[in-house]
């Protein structure tokens, strides 16, 4: 039941919902076909207190899927209770014992066609309580369509063929599981809700639902619903590359609270820096260049450089076929060639390669000034006698 339960910092926030949204890692979890959303080498790192002393532990490391080859994944999970009372049959006291559940799981995901891809788990678990430990191994497999550009649906069916550990003279086999949900991202993928149905046998169909959305470019926010209880959490970009997420749930036996931090490395991406930040359109520095890169999974077919407004509205976009040039020059000026006024813009480049995949920079702040150097000059006037300074 641990391991069907497990939520992630990033997932808990969402209520659980993770199996047509999971683009990182942990995807494999929920279903590891959504490891081909993943556009680059991602290591994550989690851990989480929980109750009565028990705490839960992650390492998680994903690798994009190639022309050819698919995606890797390989994921720990490794769960420490706090100390037990150990007793024989008189009640006697005969110290402490601990329960320790770890779980292993090598995943590999392959696009099939531009909306439809498919993944699998070898998963092998392992129990240890006191002097008793039990190892066993079963399988996950998953598949991802996206359906429209914004609109995904997710399904997987966990824990096919086990495991079944036996500690002493009893098997416990893990049920079957059967998770399907679906996607959907707006505002330009800055916002995202998805919802989740949860049916493992002997159990009664469990609903999960959240939302996710990204206020500023270094922060997002989240809240959802897991069956029972309410939760929520953020993330933080506190680097390139590097992201920060906490997560936290109301449960029956109270707050619990999830941290985990990803970094992302190589792989597809795609980036874009303006150079100068701030310019002045009637300066003697009158344009900014924007440096652009990328790398896609299949050949680029088209990019797409937008500058907004504070009111989201474009106003100025460059464009083109392939692979976006190393850079372009902007004046401030908008698509009919009129001056800008003063202020912060926002632009991100979006690159598409051939099959579809979309690789979004970073969204980032220029900003245009025409005022001038501001400040306060001092000025003190002296007694001309004193300066003089005794002629006499």
């Amino acid at each position: 039941d641990w391991l069907s339960n497990y939520a992630s910092a990033r997932s808990i926030g969402l209520g659980g919902a993770f199996v047509a949204v999971a683009d990182e890692p942990l995807a494999a979890i929920w279903n590891p076909s959504c490891l081909t959303q993943t556009f680059q080498n991602t290591l994550h790192l989690e851990t989480a207190r929980l109750f009565e002393e028990t705490s839960i532990s992650v390492l998680s490391f994903a690798t994009p899927e190639r022309r050819i080859l698919p995606g890797f994944g390989f994921t720990m999970i490794s769960l420490r209770s706090g100390e037990f009372q150990r007793t024989n049959e008189l009640n006697d006291d005969l110290g402490t014992f601990r329960d320790g559940e770890t779980a292993y799981l090598v995943s590999v995901s392959k696009s099939l066609a531009r909306k439809v891809a498919v993944g699998a788990n070898v998963k092998i678990v392992r129990q240890s309580i006191d002097e008793f430990q039990a190892s066993a191994a079963g399988a996950d497999f998953g598949v991802l369509v996206n359906v429209l550009p914004s609109v995904a649906l997710g399904a997987s069916l966990l824990n096919i063929g086990g495991p079944s550990l036996t500690l002493r003279e009893t098997a416990e086999e893990y049920p079957m599981e059967f998770r399907g949900g679906v996607s959907f991202r707006f505002l330009s993928g800055r916002g995202l809700a998805t919802m989740e149905l949860d049916h493992r046998s002997g159990y009664e169909t469990r609903i999960h639902a959240g939302s996710e959305f990204w206020v500023h470019p270094i922060m997002g926010l989240r809240v959802g619903y897991d069956d029972s209880y309410v939760s929520g959490g953020v993330s933080f970009a506190v680097a390139p590359g590097m992201r920060l997420d906490y997560g936290m749930a109301d449960q029956f036996l109270g707050m619990t609270h999830r941290i985990g931090i990803s970094y992302r490395f190589g792989g597809f991406f795609a980036r874009s820096e303006a150079n100068p930040p701030v310019f002045s359109t009637l300066g003697t520095q009158s344009v900014t260049k924007f440096n652009l890169t990328a790398r896609t999974k299949a050949d680029a077919t088209r990019w797409d450089l937008s500058i907004v407004d504070k009111s989201n509205q474009i106003v100025r976009r460059f464009s083109g076929k392939g692979t976006p040039p190393p850079h372009v020059m902007w004046d401030g000026k908008d698509e009919t060639g009129l001056s800008l006024a003063d202020g912060v813009y926002r632009y991100q480049l979006v690159v598409v390669d051939a099959e579809g995949r979309t690789c979004a920079a970073r969204e980032r702040d220029v900003e245009i000034t025409t005022s001038g150097p501001q400040g306060e000059v001092p000025f003190i006037i002296s007694d001309m006698n004193e300066t003089a300074g005794g002629g006499e």
